[in-house]
């Protein structure tokens, strides 16, 4: 139906980049083990849009802090503090 409208686009996704799809309960669960398994062999967060905002320039590191103190308790929130 897009195709047909003119409304479809293709994009060629990056090496390294994976598609996945969570629309059933396994496709989640499978999903979620790897990205465990790529954040605990490879040191990636991945998801991480405050990262990603401060990397790019959109926040300063101030602002990542304020971010990431609600989260200290967490791997997450140290992570992001240990950001420079």
């Amino acid at each position: 139906a897009y195709l047909a409208m003119g409304e479809l686009s293709v994009s060629v996704l990056d090496r390294g980049t994976a598609w996945l799809d969570t629309g059933t309960f396994s496709s989640l669960m499978q999903a979620s083990q790897f990205v465990q398994v790529i954040e605990a062999r490879q040191g990636l967060k991945i998801g991480a849009i405050e990262k990603a905002a401060y990397r790019m320039g959109y926040i300063d590191q101030a602002q990542l802090r304020k971010l990431a103190k609600p989260l200290l308790k967490s791997g997450y929130g140290k992570h992001l503090m240990q950001l420079d």
